[in-house]
This record gives structure tokens, C-alpha cells and sequence, in this order.
């Protein structure tokens, strides 16, 4: 009986972390960071509102960090 729960458990918490897997983003021009139009292929949706909310630094191009933070917020949604 204790084995049932523990696998579960064990699926209950696969699933919830597949909920909210991040979206992968490729940075085709190896810059380092993401341009709207790199997100876009990941996002169609996102508008430059958006973009500019993700864009915390506003410096016009998007940071692992500032899209790993809008992906935890999410702000980015994957469809």
C-alpha cells in the first residue's frame, strides 16, 4: 500500500511540474538575448505591450533572465 502511494505521489508531482514547464525560446542570432521576433516564434500572441512589460530594462532585447522571470510570472503563456 505504501508503494501505491509513493507512486502517486510520484505522478501527481510530474504533472504539476508539466504544468508549468517553460517554453523553450532559440536565440537564432547567438546574441545572447531574445529579440520580439525570437519570442514570437514561441509566442505568437505577443504583442509589443508585452514585450516591453518582459523587457525589464527596457534596453530592447530580452535577457534569460528577464524571460525566465516573465515565464515564472507568467506573463509569457505558452498556447
Amino acid at each position: 500500500m505504501k508503494n501505491a502511494f509513493v507512486t502517486f505521489g510520484t505522478i501527481v508531482a510530474l504533472s504539476a511540474g508539466l504544468a508549468h514547464a517553460q517554453v523553450a525560446v532559440e536565440d537564432t542570432d547567438g546574441n545572447g538575448s531574445y529579440s520580439m521576433e525570437e519570442l514570437m516564434v514561441a509566442y505568437p500572441d505577443l504583442t509589443a505591450d508585452v514585450f516591453a512589460e518582459v523587457d525589464a530594462d527596457s534596453d530592447g532585447s530580452v535577457s534569460v533572465e528577464e524571460l525566465t522571470a516573465a515565464q515564472d510570472a507568467q506573463i509569457l503563456v505558452a498556447n
